[in-house]
């Protein structure tokens, strides 16, 4: 079936993260974009606006439907009786999900998924980075702002090769379909399983069943990169049929750490000196480099490409650092990737202090019947802090946590809980940061203190 041609979208919800990145998209491609939603805060306001579509008011208006548009695209954060959606219903409308849509534009293309609970921002965004350096054509949709890319989604008519990040949260709030099942992929990678989305996946083995799904539609003569470590995916990824799949599992490069610098050991290249660190990290990185060869990128122009790879935004991104400090932000909130982070940071300084905030933001990691995952998580900090906001809480009709609670949780008796950006923030000033690093991990904004400022702070104290 041939790629349907469209000249007008619409998109319900344009104000959403990669929503309003793939109205950008839409608009660079010389189509007519409108699009509607009861709520548009920056960044998204601002570059819609720049681009000419962002909508004259808030709010819903159905009437807009009259124009019948070639394509509806309906966001997540819609809801299922949204005005606007019965009015492309009673037209008979053709109406997507983000992921039905990227795959109606990328049907002649060959698609790679990058699927995972943690490690597919960072997967992705190294493919993409080696492929940008060698002067590839390529498409994709990536689930954060990446340096040198000016939107989180491109499409066009020639490239030959769309990169996915494969969320396997839901596609939308009609379909309830994980959003990773709708790609159909040629190439696909679990990068790790640790059970999330709590709200939507009551309990871990229906989680790790959308990745099994995921795996078996792995096509003849397809691809299958999993992480050989992560006993969950293992059990996903057994081999079924090995003559028609290609099966290439991938553990922890080669490596050495000297003077807080990461040196990949490689057999043909030598040694090459990368500035992404940590174990998940270069497993992230063994991931990049099968998919790489996969899609025809020779050994040594991959590490050529990486050696320049700084890391996704909020991915262990270094806020700022001193001759003594360093402080880091990533977007850790699962269990594993929080314990991955923390342990990364302490192995690449162990000589220095490292002090760990975690902020618990996501319904998952507010929950009672949860949190006992992040057992361990934060042990090999050497002052390992909890910060959540009780607003939060309360929005989420949650039931409030307690320090104790925390404690037990965590197993982690040295753990210190702020429910208060200020103290917090005092905390932190009146500590000593020779010979020490801060590391934040969140999901969340730490209920809007200013970062910036907080490092420059840290860094003077």
């Amino acid at each position: 079936m041939e790629k349907k041609e469209f000249q007008h979208i619409h998109l319900i919800a344009i104000g959403g993260s990669i929503m309003h990145n793939l109205a950008l998209a839409l608009h660079d491609k010389g189509l007519k974009v409108t699009g509607s939603d009861d709520e548009i805060y920056e960044p998204a306001k601002s570059r819609l606006a720049t681009a000419g579509i962002l909508p004259e008011q808030e709010g819903w208006f159905p009437e807009k439907l009259d124009a019948k548009p070639d394509a509806v695209i309906l966001g997540m954060h819609a809801r299922a009786d949204n005005p606007e959606l019965q009015r492309a219903k009673e037209l008979n409308l053709p109406i997507y999900s983000f992921p039905e849509f990227i795959y109606e534009q990328s049907r002649d293309k060959q698609r790679v998924v990058i699927g995972g609970s943690h490690g597919k921002t960072t997967i992705t965004s190294m493919i993409m980075h080696v492929l940008q350096h060698l002067g590839r054509k390529f498409d994709y949709a990536v689930g954060a702002q990446l340096e040198g890319f000016n939107h989180m989604v491109k499409l066009t008519d020639d490239a030959p090769v769309i990169i996915i990040e494969g969320d396997e949260y839901l596609s939308d709030p009609v379909k309830r379909v994980p959003k990773f099942h709708l790609y159909h992929h040629h190439i696909a990678v679990i990068s790790g399983i640790s059970w999330d989305h709590i709200n939507v996946f009551p309990d871990p083995d229906m989680y790790r069943d959308q990745f099994r799904i995921f795996a078996e539609m792995t096509p003849k003569a397809g691809t299958l990169i999993y992480n050989q470590d992560d006993e969950q995916v293992q059990l996903v990824s057994v081999p079924r049929n090995p003559a028609d799949i290609a099966y290439i599992g991938y553990s922890v490069h080669d490596h050495s750490i000297r003077n807080g610098k990461t040196i990949l050991h490689t057999k043909k290249e030598g040694d090459v000196e990368v500035q992404l660190f940590g174990e998940h990290n270069l497993r992230n990185l063994s991931a990049a480099k099968e998919v790489c060869k996969k899609i025809g990128v020779k050994g040594h122009d991959f590490y050529e490409a990486i050696k320049t790879f700084q890391g996704a935004a909020k991915r262990l991104q270094k806020l700022g650092e001193s001759t003594t400090a360093n402080i880091y932000r990533d977007f850790a909130h699962a269990p594993s990737k929080v314990k991955a982070t923390t342990e990364a940071v302490k192995k690449q300084f162990p000589q220095r202090d490292l002090v760990a905030v975690l902020e618990l933001h996501t319904f998952s990691s507010l929950n009672k019947n949860f949190i006992p995952q992040y057992a361990g998580a934060l042990d090999l900090a050497d002052e390992p802090i909890v910060y959540f906001s009780p607003k939060t809480i309360e929005h989420k009709r949650m039931e409030m946590l307690t320090e104790d609670e925390l404690k037990a949780a965590f197993k982690n008796q040295n753990l210190k809980v702020y429910t208060d950006t200020e103290a917090l923030q005092q905390h932190l000033l009146e500590r000593q940061w020779q010979q020490a690093n801060l590391l934040l991990m969140s999901s969340g904004t730490y209920n809007n203190i200013n970062l910036e400022a907080l490092t420059q702070a840290v860094l003077k104290a």
